[in-house]
Parts: structure tokens; C-alpha cells; sequence
């Protein structure tokens, strides 16, 4: 893939749900997008526009009713069940409003969780190091053996994060990161993220209600009636 390409390319992506009283909800509508490859993106729009829905297909966690979602040229739409959780494994990190730590694990043990399904060698044995290294740098390296319970909701979205980050995905997904902390705790995750996405080079896409974590971001989409557009910076 040339550098000129987006990483990711939604075309046509349409998806429909199914009510109780047979009639059919369109969430989205045909939606057409690029995400360029090292890009900060944050998604905003009215509650219940399908903020967390498209976020899910970006991830390959939901499928589109119709359309294609083209990763680096490969079409999620077309992959298995295995070779989506293979893809999500590998290329993708996910950070949710709620942490999902495991609450019998310490936080070193719940970093390396996502290493255990990997089948490169190389990445998983350099899983200790990178962790080490990358709970320094969020500011956690004297809680290594801290459970999720000892931690403040802060430091354990950093450890999600963290977690997110340890199989070095090319895409760092957050739907709500920020939506459960205090107004500090907020600003210090979102600007973490500014900060990796600018380190790493780590392609970011925020959903978001909070305006300042979404003014932090390089672009801001808005989606609204179905359908996504740009922001004006």
C-alpha cells in the first residue's frame, strides 16, 4: 500500500436494523470516507446517530447491510469470522467507556491478554518489553501489580489503552473514552491519545461527546441523518 493511500475506505456502507414492529431503521446511509493512515479523526453527532454503530463496522466488529469497508485495500466485508478476529487482533485496538479489565488480573497480566491469541513470534516475545515501556510512559509503571479495583478510573483507562496498544495495531478505535472520568482524568486521557497518535503514528478515531477532546483531534466528522461529513476546522 502506497503512502498516498488512505488506510481505511468506507464505500457505500449502509446499515439498516430491524424493529419490533417490522418496519426497517436505516442508521446509516451510504456512506463514502477515507481515513488517511496516521490521522486523528473524532466522530461527533446527536445521541442515537449510530456514532458507536459505525465505529463498530470501522472495527470489524459489526458488518454494514450493504456496502464495503476496505482495509489497506482488503475487504472486511469478504473475510471470515476468523480472519476478522485474526485482523482485529493484529491491526486493530479498541478503547471503550468502560475498561473491561479483568478485575482477578493485575495490570501487567491484563496488558498482555491480547497477546496470548497472537501467532507472531517476534510480536509476543516482545510484548514484556513493550509493556514496560508503554506503562512507563503512561505514567504507570510503579502499579505493575495493582488490580483494576486499586486503581482510580483514570489510571485504568490508561491501562486499556495500554492494552490496546501492545500488538502495535495500526488503528486505535475509542468510542467514549473519556465519558466515565472526572474533568482532569478527561483531559489527561485525551491528551495521551493526541500524544501516542503523534509519537506512534498510530491512526486514531475518537466518538466523542466532549467538544475539547474532539478539538484536540487533526479532523472532525459529524454524524448526523445517516450520514457523515467533515467539519470545518
Amino acid at each position: 500500500m502506497s503512502a498516498g493511500e488512505p488506510l481505511l475506505r468506507l464505500v457505500g456502507v449502509t446499515k439498516h436494523y430491524a424493529t419490533h414492529g417490522g418496519e426497517t431503521l436505516a442508521v446509516l446511509a451510504g456512506i463514502d470516507w477515507e481515513l488517511a493512515r496516521g490521522a486523528a479523526v473524532a466522530i461527533v453527532g446527536p445521541s442515537g446517530s449510530g456514532k458507536s454503530t459505525l465505529l463498530n463496522i470501522l472495527g470489524a466488529l459489526d458488518q454494514p447491510t450493504q456496502g464495503q469497508v476496505l482495509l489497506e485495500g482488503q475487504d472486511l466485508t469478504a473475510c471470515s469470522e476468523d480472519e476478522l478476529a485474526a485482523l482485529r487482533n493484529r491491526q486493530m485496538g479498541f478503547v471503550f467507556q468502560s475498561h473491561y479489565l479483568l478485575p482477578q488480573c493485575s495490570v501487567w497480566e491484563n496488558v498482555l491478554v491480547p497477546t496470548l491469541a497472537t501467532t507472531n513470534e517476534v510480536l509476543r516475545d516482545g510484548a514484556p518489553d513493550r509493556a514496560r515501556r508503554l506503562l512507563e510512559r503512561v505514567g504507570l509503571s510503579g502499579r505493575l501489580r495493582h488490580r483494576p479495583s486499586q486503581l482510580s478510573g483514570g489510571e485504568r483507562q490508561r491501562v486499556a489503552v495500554v492494552r490496546a496498544l501492545i500488538n502495535e495495531p495500526q488503528l486505535l478505535l475509542a468510542d467514549e473514552p473519556t465519558g466515565a472520568l472526572d474533568r482532569v482524568s478527561a483531559e489527561t486521557l485525551g491528551q495521551l491519545l493526541v500524544d501516542l497518535n503523534r509519537e506512534t503514528g498510530i491512526t486514531l478515531v475518537v466518538v466523542t461527546h466532549s467538544l475539547d477532546l474532539a478539538r484536540r483531534m487533526q479532523r472532525v466528522c459529524d454524524l448526523r441523518d445517516g450520514h457523515l461529513r467533515d467539519i470545518p476546522s
